[in-house]
């Protein structure tokens, strides 16, 4: 994580609380880029979280899947005969 202090100086152990409460908020993200702007007393707090993967997910034999890696043989063989038709 990229974390930038602008406008004086603040502990490690203040940015780390910062931190905390970000992911307290959003514990399922992952936070790729933290600012934190001292103004007096206030602190601005500016973040960007890292990009989600996406995933193609289809609708195969009646199932929702993202990958083939569980189907047994015979779904295998059921989509590989399949007719695949352009977009």
């Amino acid at each position: 994580m990229d974390v930038t202090v602008n406008g004086g100086e603040m502990s490690q152990a203040e940015i780390d609380e910062y931190v905390r409460q970000i992911r307290k908020k959003h514990p399922d993200r992952i936070i790729k880029k933290l600012m934190l702007t001292i103004d007096g007393e206030f602190v601005d707090i500016q973040y960007n979280y890292d990009t989600v993967p996406f995933e193609r997910i289809r609708r195969i034999t009646g199932y929702l899947v993202g990958t083939l890696d569980r189907f047994n043989d015979a779904k295998k063989a059921e989509e590989s005969q399949r007719i695949k038709h352009d977009i």
